[in-house]
């Protein structure tokens, strides 16, 4: 019986998408699996980007590729990377805190979320993210995957929404020529056995997937939902970027409630997650300054997922989690949203990603 395998990308800005884009390719060398057959692929913020183009058919190579510039890279990604959303966001506009994501941080201890929601309305411009979207879809408005998940979160209640869940069809894996199973998975992924809240799921109509439960989040999500809407909603930092209303509800980046949110895959039975999450990591550089900052939201972020893969293996899921370690975080520096550090981001990682994915498996191995 084959393995049943999901991946989960995690935020992680501009140079955590390029980190990400090297990790996947040492996977896939480690695994000797070509990481678009996943069963599920569900990622959020930068994470959202890669899985939309994963989910549309292009490989870690190619997004490799476009990251160097190559004369030869596909188009779509090239045209995408070239784009600078800034180091900095711009002065914000007057609005209201986000209440839910306030409370949703305070009933899961965590501090980050709960400062999030207390950030002013952001005025960044998102087209980027929803022309990378759009030019990724197929005919449907979506991509060929049928287990593409895009994690945002509701801003007047904290809870995470998986846009393209409820296309998922759970019987057998998902294979490159496109067939997959014909029996629908139970009415979208709940958070369950351990985890911090209700969840929800949309389909590409907007749906809720369930029925029943009063969540005024099911009520509202009406209109349809393209790729390039669902990409935006979900990489909404607070206060860099507005929320993306969808169905009559505002949605902010997932990465304010969770930074890979690899807890939702816990319904689907899986054998094995591969968790690639750039804005956690055990140790770092020394910190001063801004990077203070920093390395408080990636130690909020760790413990967080320190979690969700406590509760998958708890439920004999195996979970492969890859991380960047100090010699990346160092390339980085403390703003990951600053593109001049993408080719010392890149070079990096190239460094040490084997190294980091066979950790990360030996880890694995030790954890059953």
């Amino acid at each position: 019986m084959s393995t049943r395998r999901g991946l989960a990308i995690g935020c992680g800005g501009v140079l955590g998408f390029a980190w990400t884009a090297v990790a996947l390719d040492a996977v896939e060398s480690a695994l000797d699996w070509d990481v678009r057959s996943a069963d599920v692929l569900i990622g959020t913020s930068a994470g959202a980007e890669i899985v939309a183009a994963l989910g549309s058919g292009r490989t870690p190579a190619d997004l490799l590729a476009a990251l160097d510039a190559e004369p030869d890279a596909d188009p779509v990604l090239a045209a995408h990377i070239a784009v600078d959303p800034g180091k900095f966001p711009p002065l914000p506009g007057i609005g209201l805190p986000n209440l839910g994501l306030i409370g949703a941080g305070l009933r899961a201890g965590s501090a980050y979320s709960a400062l999030a929601g207390m950030l002013p309305r952001g005025r960044g411009d998102a087209s980027w993210l929803r022309s990378f979207g759009r030019a990724l879809a197929d005919a449907d408005g979506w991509v060929d995957h049928p287990a593409t998940w895009l994690v945002a979160a509701d801003a007047a209640t904290g809870e995470r929404i998986t846009f393209g869940a409820n296309d998922f069809k759970a019987d057998t894996p998902y294979r490159k020529d496109g067939r997959h199973g014909s029996a629908a998975m139970p009415a979208g992924p709940q958070a369950s056995r351990g985890s911090v809240e209700h969840v929800l799921a949309a389909d590409r109509t907007g749906r809720s997937a369930i029925e029943a439960g009063a969540s005024p989040v099911e009520a509202a999500a009406r209109e349809p939902v393209d790729l390039g809407d669902a990409i935006a909603a979900s990489w909404a930092i607070p206060g860099w970027f507005p929320p993306v209303r969808i169905g009559g509800r505002d949605y902010v980046d997932g990465g304010a409630v969770s930074s890979v949110s690899a807890d939702l895959l816990l319904p689907l039975d899986l054998d094995e997650v591969v968790v690639i999450a750039p804005m956690t990591s055990a140790g770092g550089v020394p910190a001063t300054g801004f990077d203070r900052i920093e390395r408080f939201l990636r130690a909020q972020m760790t413990r967080g997922l320190d979690r969700e893969v406590k509760l998958l293996r708890d439920n004999g899921v195996r979970v492969i989690r890859v991380e960047p370690g100090p010699a990346e975080l160092a390339a980085m520096g403390p703003n990951f949203m600053d593109s001049r550090r993408r080719p010392a981001t890149l070079a990096a990682a190239r460094a040490n990603a084997h190294a980091r994915v066979h950790e990360a498996l030996r880890t694995a191995s030790l954890a059953r």
